[in-house]
């Protein structure tokens, strides 16, 4: 996985320069999630590496797929992945430029994790203080986990933030062993 990371990388940092140049940010957001859905489905999973599909074809295939939902420059980059043999790293390519995405907007993506329902004044104000932290704007997507016990859980990118009560008790567990 890192290693198809490694490689998607400068394909997606290519493409979001381009999109920049071109003020075409949310286009593109939508052409590469489109491509790399299709990219991941297990019937085009199946075609990739095949020896009886070449490349091309398999790119000619996404771009019929894809129908009239891309642009010539969206067509092209898919005809570049084809023929450089890197169609299985779309998902990737828009996994990484959404990131790029993301940074340039200044919105940070948070997955918080709640033992419990939070009302929406506490989800506000929990946001609040993240902004405040991260000096940037949130947009927060929750989930419930009862095995928390109590307490949320914060990812916002790589940095985790654990105050729940599960994670409390797993510190107090290895501080005992010690």
């Amino acid at each position: 996985m890192a290693e198809a990371r490694t490689i998607a990388r400068p394909y997606a940092e290519a493409v979001f320069k381009l999109a920049i140049a071109k003020d075409e940010l949310p286009a593109w957001s939508e052409m590469l999630q489109l491509a790399a859905a299709i990219a991941a489905d297990e019937r085009i999973r199946a075609l990739i590496g095949n020896p009886k599909v070449p490349s091309r074809r398999l790119g000619g295939l996404l771009l019929d797929i894809c129908g009239d939902k891309l642009t010539d420059e969206g067509r092209n980059f898919i005809v570049l992945l084809a023929e450089n043999g890197r169609i299985e790293i779309l998902p990737e390519v828009s996994e990484l430029f959404e990131q790029l995405k993301i940074r340039q907007e200044g919105v940070l993506d948070a997955k918080i994790t709640s033992a419990f329902a939070m009302s929406d004044t506490q989800l506000r104000d929990l946001v609040a203080d993240l902004e405040v932290k991260f000096k940037r704007k949130i947009e927060a997507k929750v989930s419930i986990d009862p095995e928390l016990i109590g307490g949320v859980k914060v990812e916002i990118g790589d940095e985790v933030l654990d105050a729940s009560v599960r994670a409390k008790l797993e510190a107090m567990a290895v501080a005992l062993k010690s």
